[in-house]
């Protein structure tokens, strides 16, 4: 735990001096100097940080021995002459006392009782904003100057912090890193920040990281997201100045920053779900506050917390599995629905199954057990009511294989709306993580999981990561900050579905299953096939796909058809191909990334032009048939404007146009280009399409370039709106009349039901095949357009008149096919029908065999 109280000394005027700042321990008595008090209560590796120190002024004056681990050290922008005879009782006594007051509660909410009840789960704000009233300025020993600029005030905040807990000083862990990498890599400050950071973390692998449950801990992962965003200070400010108060309180994490630091502590984030953890913990704002972190981080814990207390009381009966969270209380009931009666009771998730405890009337109670581990388990949502009416949507259905009943259960939320969707998302990521475990992992009994150190493990290291993402799903629904789909917070059912998703399944197989070989390499292991991992190894090729660290994963593992997929073959052929970092295990990587990171920054690029893209579909979809029918109108405006220009060529309202557009169509026709028009159309269009695209880029076409734009619908009253619909319905009933005349006519034709109409018929397609036959195309095609566009003409219109009327006279002669619309027959009375069927039959064989 560390602390630090910042002072600015007051100016001296003539008149009697002001009263001391609140935090000021000394008074200076000139006026251009500024002086630093700092209280440091390090663990244990202060004897080793302070020794480390090269700046310390107080390293070689301390003492040897250090009762209560406490270091006054006292630093001096100006003149560092100062007498105790300046020192200010009254403010040195009034810092000690706010220092003790601290630390007695520190040590009271550390011997609280780890269960609160509902009214004390929302932190005390008052109290952590007295907390934060001082931002952390640590003991400076790092080299503030960079290629691109300065330090910022929390790049050296976490640096120097991380250092420490690492057991070393700021300017050891920057000579350290410069010594690992190339210029480049060293010159991006944010790199040496992820270094400090990500160093420290990689020393504990654990579910979650014990050091979540420390506010200080906390603080700094807050500054270092902050830090990484703005690695470098803005403008050239002056160092000397201190920090003001409550600056940490002011600053958002950005998605960016959030995204890199948040999955690399344990239990916080993963990477496949930390863009939409983000979303649901900024809300509408920009970033996540420190308010909004640290609530987070304290539901969380009490979440892990409460996990422990359910495994240790009352479920003995389930003590092999792995309780994960339970459903039952007085204000939030779960009811279970069998054949149209609710039964109360209490659910519990486990990482294996779901059980239902249903209470009876008489008090006696009835547990039911549900496999979730079934590849045939499906959950849906369903929706409920009293006498079979599905009144209520807030119920799901689960069924453990095909022959199993369904469980149907209800979820009534009396202050939101958002209970069963998360529940569904609870159940679902527990199905679908050991639909993965079928799919990516080893089969069961395989011993080929003891040549992979580390592979035993996999399942329950897949079944901790989805743990731990149901437990992040709860800290947020405590929080009231779910995002509208439960479902994207939840790795394995998020990727399930996503675009990309198997690709990154496949990257969190590699790395739960992954691990060194600890078995000899024979010729088998040395079949040809595409190498995938790090480069510059002596191996080229081989049968498996490999970590970023060097970790195998067989290739007999590989039973999923997405192996084989385009993405997933270009995916693991470039991974070799990853810039140049610092490896500290298959999860951190330093100025890189690791394959699951890779993989799942191209699912969220994708998932998001599959939104955007979405979006415009539902933007389409308007309600209402009349503001359809205007859309309709304007999309086919194109077409519209072409057929009526074409009609004014037909009717010859321009001579001159009409007669130029046959002379090129016939030119076309007898020179032999007609084969040419069709492929030099889609030539014109395809550089039509370009030229506009390169206009659009250059801004010249404007904003609303290929926008549609409709007017809506004057307002009308309900009677107004049924009216609408019942005229709208009569006119799409009336044009299916017709058109079911037309199929009717046909049929009647093909089928000869009318022999007179169907040889007349026969004998025009007869002769149109003929003259197909002996005559060139050519002049059939010139004739029809000569036709086409002399049928307005004077020396024509009588005789087409004339032909368009016998036509039209022939076709209303053509009677119908006749229809037979039966009558409505139930399925009982096809089921007694059947059953005398069948009990004639076996009398006629009878019969036939006497």
């Amino acid at each position: 735990m560390l602390s630090k109280f910042p002072v600015r000394m007051p100016q001296l005027k003539p008149p009697p001096p002001p009263p001391p700042p609140r935090f000021s321990a000394i008074r200076h008595r000139f006026q251009q100097k500024q002086l630093f008090f700092k209280v440091v209560c390090c663990e244990k590796n202060l004897s080793s940080s302070s020794s480390d120190s090269p700046n310390s002024s107080s390293s070689s004056d301390s003492p040897p021995s250090n009762k209560f681990g406490f270091k006054v050290v006292v630093q001096s922008l100006g003149d560092k002459n100062w007498k105790f005879n300046d020192l200010d009782t009254h403010a040195m006594q009034e810092s000690v006392n706010k220092m003790l007051s601290k630390t007695q509660s520190f040590f009271t909410e550390l011997t609280s009782p780890l269960v609160k009840s509902v009214n004390e789960r929302r932190p005390n704000v008052q109290n952590d904003s007295e907390d934060m009233e001082d931002m952390l300025i640590t003991e400076q020993t790092v080299n503030i100057r960079t290629p691109q600029g300065d330090l910022s005030d929390a790049s050296v905040i976490s640096i120097e912090q991380f250092s420490r807990m690492n057991g070393l000083t700021g300017l050891k862990m920057q000579k350290i890193f410069k010594a690992l990498v190339s210029e480049s890599v060293y010159n991006d400050p944010r790199n040496l920040v992820e270094y400090c950071c990500f160093r420290f973390l990689s020393r504990n692998g654990v579910e979650v990281h014990p050091g979540l449950k420390e506010p200080a801990f906390q603080r700094l992962i807050f500054i270092t997201m902050l830090a990484w965003e703005n690695p470098c200070r803005e403008g050239n400010g002056n160092r000397s100045k201190l920090p003001e108060r409550n600056t940490i309180q002011r600053k958002l994490v950005g998605e960016k920053a959030f995204v890199r630091i948040a999955p690399a502590v344990s239990g916080v984030a993963d990477c496949a779900t930390a863009h939409n953890l983000f979303k649901a913990l900024a809300g509408d704002e920009k970033g996540i506050s420190f308010s909004i972190w640290s609530t987070y981080i304290n539901e969380l814990i009490k979440v892990h917390e409460g996990r422990k207390s359910y495994q240790s009381q009352e479920f003995s009966e389930i003590s092999k599995e792995k309780i994960l969270c339970l459903g039952s209380s007085r204000k939030q009931p779960v009811i279970k629905w069998e054949k149209n009666i609710a039964w109360p009771g209490k659910l519990t998730l486990t990482n294996k199954a779901l059980y239902f405890e249903t209470v009876g009337l008489r008090g006696d109670r009835e547990s039911i057990r549900l496999d979730l581990t079934h590849k045939d388990t499906k959950i849906e949502k369903t929706r409920v009511g009293p006498l079979g009416s599905n009144l209520f949507d807030s119920a799901i259905s689960v069924t453990s294989g095909s022959e199993s009943k369904s469980l149907v259960l209800e979820f009534i939320d009396l202050g939101g709306e958002m209970r069963r969707d998360v529940w569904y998302a609870f159940i679902n990521e527990v199905i679908s993580l050991y639909k993965f475990m079928n799919e990516y992992g080893p089969k069961e009994g395989d011993k080929s999981i003891y040549e992979i150190y580390g592979a035993q493990k996999g399942s329950d290291r897949a079944a901790t990561h989805a743990s731990n993402a149901i437990a992040r799903l709860q800290a947020l629904q405590f929080m009231r900050r779910t995002l509208d789909e439960p479902t994207k917070l939840v790795p394995f059912s998020y990727l399930t579905n996503a675009p990309f998703g198997d690709v990154v399944l496949q990257t969190l197989a590699v790395n739960f299953w992954g691990g060194p070989i600890t078995k000899k390499w024979t010729e088998v292991d040395y079949e040809m096939g595409p190498r995938v991992g790090p480069v510059g190894e002596g191996l080229e090729y081989s049968n498996h796909v490999y970590d970023v660290d060097g970790s195998a994963y067989l290739r007999k593992w590989m039973k999923s058809s997405s192996w084989g997929s385009n993405a997933s073959l270009v995916f693991w052929k470039n991974s070799g191909s990853a810039k140049s970092g610092v490896v500290l295990s298959k999860n951190l990587v330093v100025a890189g990334v690791n394959l699951v990171e890779r993989a799942a920054n191209t699912c969220r690029d994708k998932y998001r032009v599959a939104e955007k893209t979405q979006a415009t579909i539902d933007d389409a979809m308007i309600e209402g048939i009349p503001s359809n029918i205007d859309l309709f109108k304007e999309l086919v405006l194109p077409l519209t404007l072409t057929a009526k220009n074409f009609d004014k060529l037909r009717q010859w309202d321009d001579p001159l146009v009409t007669g130029s557009f046959l002379a090129f169509v016939y030119t076309l026709i007898f020179r032999n280009l007609l084969w040419y028009a069709f492929p030099v159309t889609l030539m014109i269009l395809s550089a039509g399409m370009l030229l506009l695209k390169g206009l659009k880029e250059q801004g010249r076409l404007g904003r609303f370039f290929g926008k549609i734009t409709i007017y809506d619908q004057p307002p009308s009253n309900t009677i107004q709106k049924i009216m609408a619909v019942k005229e709208a319905i009569r006119e799409v009933e009336k044009m299916l009349q017709n058109m079911n005349v037309v199929l009717l006519k046909i049929r009647s034709i093909i089928l000869a039901g009318h022999p007179q109409v169907t040889t007349e018929v026969a004998l025009v397609l007869l002769l149109g095949s003929t003259t197909l036959l002996l005559v060139p195309f050519k002049y059939i095609l010139s004739f029809l357009i000569f036709d086409l566009f002399t049928r307005e003409l004077e020396f024509r219109r009588q005789m087409v008149e004339a032909f368009t009327t016998f036509l039209k006279e022939r076709w209303d002669a053509v009677p119908a096919a006749p229809v037979v619309v039966l009558p409505l027959v139930e399925e009982e009375s096809k089921a007694l029908q059947k059953k005398r069927v069948d009990k004639v039959k076996p009398e006629r064989t009878t019969q036939n065999t006497s």
